[in-house]
């Protein structure tokens, strides 16, 4: 179907802003009269505060408040579990753990204030690593984790639990009985950064009466709201926050302490008060991915087909739970596991352990590049150990149209085949290819998300269009999806819709970006909203030519009424207006239900492996997807490639190693990400059916392409040099070590 404004390639709304610099974040925002904010960081991975001496600073000329937790009494954090204090006051359980927070004339002398402020620790034994963290005898990182509000019930007696959950399908005893080979191996992957340009950034201001403003860095501004209400004992009605553009967000933009510090500072005060994160901060002491030990069992049968897996995955959640938006989310990724083949047995186990390392949430696909670069290299282990190419075992057992997936869910649309088949063409999986080069492959799928979204339509009396929205531009484009819509319905030029976000008092509810929900929701909200409206124009355009609506009849993009020459829906605009005498509007609240229907993947890589040194280089890079219809080419192409680039970083390079307890990699000239240098020649096929569920019938991709990238480069390493590289990311010298053992 030929479309006017979706389905094309269209530059971003915001993008002239972002290449010129005028975008206005939220550190970029002038408040003449705030004072600056830092926070004191704990040194200690584990440590009993003794005593805390704020006097010195106190005394600094400039400095007008210092707080600590004796100030901000018994307030406990966290965007759902209630785990966390606003600032410690018994205990420190990581390094970078805030302590103390000083509000100051400017940040050269908050900075100096917190050099004076003397806190005396008693050290405790630590535990980092999250199978240590669970065996009895370790330390204790909180007496009663279960007494914390929202703490998810389990049905586990292990220390150090912050959440647990454990799911069958099919008689999983049996399969392995059946099974003529057993195959078991354990992955790892490490601690990982969000890798946003932008710093958590927060300025709050207390008015007379009590009414409060935020501007923050913030991905879910009306979460915010309500969650900063709640933990600081506000009417939330009293609470304003902006919307404001993010810059990068892939999970992390959820803080939960910022805000509130900057409120009881701002309280003592009576100033606003701002506050920007160091990137050392932002490194060592935010909101990373979580670390994971995967335990892979796995049963064939003598038919080479799959028969049961048993997965048991491990993460390491830090010393408090309070960052993710639920205490479970990454514990459920593992069941998605081998989601896209076809056997008849699973047992997916999981545990997130408390640990003295910075707290983790969600991060880009919460659990599955961890969970899916252990099950797509342990299918890659199995297929050579059998003596076949990894590409046949997989067709042999991934799932057929009707299928039903481990786990017993019906999908709708089913190509994972001809995916994979795809990606192989276009890849030229079966071409020579020269000495120390190998290819690898992998395949994920995933659906679309869902969440609650407004969206209000307005058509002024000067026929211009506008759309009022209530999610935050984070970068993937969602306001310029929303004009194509609204474009597309009212057959007006893209750029006649102007997209409007102002605060949580003036713009419809928005769950928040995350989990790929964006076009579903909010999309799905502009779409209902806008054909509501077109509803409207044509009963109200039908009045004003005195015919009933009904007999407004749309023809190649044009309107007939008896009796009257051919309009335009821009002139049934007018019309409309014109009757009714003022502006019209329409609000639409939406809140998808998660359709049957998923997204498939498949991405070949190939290197060239180094065997004097073991140095990996990524040389190109293919990936397919089951797209449905795309709304828009280029933020779709630009989606794929962004992701391809953290898959590689995370497969390579990314990792925020601890030693004592300690972040090693506190800086961007120590913490590597992949650059364009890393990049590789990159390859990106659509399989373009209309065959989504979100407006015209598209489908998610924010986080989608990153996953499968790290299992098919450790495949691809192995094809070039034999050896197999476990745990991320993949390093030269890993490789190396590797190939002098074998």
């Amino acid at each position: 179907m030929a479309y006017k404004s979706v389905n094309k390639s269209v530059p971003r709304i915001e993008g002239a802003d972002k290449v010129s610099g005028k975008m206005r974040y939220a550190a970029d925002l002038d408040f003449p009269n705030a004072l600056a904010a830092k926070i004191l960081r704990a040194s200690l991975p584990h440590a009993r505060i003794v005593s805390i001496d704020t006097s010195k600073a106190q005394k600094l000329r400039g400095v007008r408040a210092v707080i600590t937790g004796a100030d901000v009494g018994s307030v406990m954090v966290g965007l759902r579990m209630k785990d966390m204090p606003l600032l410690a006051h018994d205990k420190v359980r990581y390094v970078g753990e805030p302590v103390a927070a000083v509000a100051a004339d400017t940040d050269e002398i908050a900075e100096e204030a917190l050099n004076l402020i003397d806190v005396q620790y008693q050290q405790l034994p630590f535990v980092t690593d999250p199978l240590e963290a669970t065996r009895p005898g370790a330390p204790l990182l909180h007496d009663n984790p279960m007494g914390y509000k929202n703490a998810p019930e389990r049905e586990i007696d292990l220390p150090n639990v912050q959440s647990y959950g454990k799911w069958s399908n099919g008689d999983v005893e049996a399969g392995f009985k059946n099974a003529a080979r057993i195959f078991e191996h354990t992955f790892r992957t490490p601690l990982g950064f969000h890798g946003y340009i932008e710093p958590h950034a927060c300025t709050v201001q207390i008015h007379d009466g009590g009414q409060v403003e935020i501007w923050a860095s913030n991905k879910a501004p009306f979460s915010l709201r309500t969650r900063f209400a709640r933990d600081v004992g506000i009417d939330e009605a009293k609470v304003k926050v902006h919307i404001l553009p993010v810059g990068g967000d892939f999970g992390g933009k959820t803080s939960v302490s910022e805000a509130p510090i900057c409120y009881f500072l701002a309280k003592k005060t009576n100033k606003p008060v701002r506050m920007v994160l160091q990137y050392t901060e932002e490194l060592t002491a935010v909101s990373h991915r979580h670390p994971a030990v995967i335990t892979l069992r796995t049963g064939v049968d003598g038919e080479n087909k799959i028969c049961a897996m048993a997965i048991k995955a491990v993460f390491s959640g830090g010393g408090y739970a309070a960052l993710k938006a639920n205490a479970e989310v990454t514990v459920q990724g593992p069941r998605r596991a081998a989601s896209y083949y076809r056997f008849p047995a699973i047992q997916v186990e999981t545990l997130c352990a408390y640990t003295n390392q910075v707290p983790c949430t969600q991060t880009r696909t919460p659990g599955s590049p961890q969970t899916t670069f252990a099950v797509e290299s342990q299918i890659d282990i199995i297929a050579r150990e059998l003596g076949m190419d990894p590409v046949s075992f997989r067709m042999k057992n991934l799932l057929n149209a009707g299928d039903p997936t481990p786990f017993g869910q019906k999908l709708q649309g089913i190509v994972v085949k001809e995916t994979l088949q795809k990606a192989l063409e276009t890849s030229g999986w079966k071409k020579p290819k020269a000495k120390n080069t190998g290819r690898g492959v992998a395949v994920y799928e995933r659906p679309s998300g869902a969440g609650k979204s407004g969206a209000a339509i307005t058509i002024a009396t000067d026929g211009s269009v506008s759309v009022n929205l209530g999610v935050p531009d984070v970068g993937p484009g969602i306001h310029t999806v929303v004009q194509q819509i609204v474009g597309e319905v009212l057959d007006l030029p893209r750029e006649r819709v102007k997209v409007v976000v102002g605060d949580t008092d003036s713009s419809p509810y928005d769950s928040g970006t995350g989990g790929s929900k964006s076009t579903n929701s909010v999309g799905t909200a502009a779409y209902q909203a806008v054909n509501e409206v077109k509803a409207k124009i044509i009963a109200l355009a039908a009045a004003r030519l005195g015919c009933k609506a009904e007999q407004l009849q749309s023809v190649a993009g044009r309107f007939t009424a008896p009796g009257h020459k051919p309009l335009s829906c821009s002139d049934l605009m007018g019309l409309a207006v014109a009757q009714n005498g003022a502006a019209i509007t329409h609000l639409s609240v939406y809140e998808p239900a998660r359709a049957p229907i998923t997204s498939f993947a498949a991405q070949v890589a190939e290197v060239e492996v180094d065997p004097g040194t073991g140095q990996v280089k990524v040389t190109k890079l293919t990936t397919v997807h089951d797209s449905g219809t795309v709304l828009n080419h280029l933020s779709y192409t630009g989606q794929i490639d962004g992701g391809i680039v953290t898959g590689v970083g995370f497969a390579l390079m990314e990792d925020n190693s601890l030693v004592d307890g300690k972040m090693s990699t506190a800086n961007l000239g120590e913490f590597k990400m992949a650059t364009i240098a890393d990049v590789p020649k990159l390859t990106t096929v659509l399989m373009e059916s209309p065959a989504g569920p979100i407006p015209y019938q598209g489908k998610a991709i924010a986080e989608i392409p990153n996953v499968p990238t790290a299992a098919a480069i450790a495949n691809a390493v192995q094809d070039a040099c034999g050896v197999r590289i476990v745990d991320l990311p993949i390093t030269a010298e890993k490789v190396y070590a590797a190939l002098m053992r074998s």
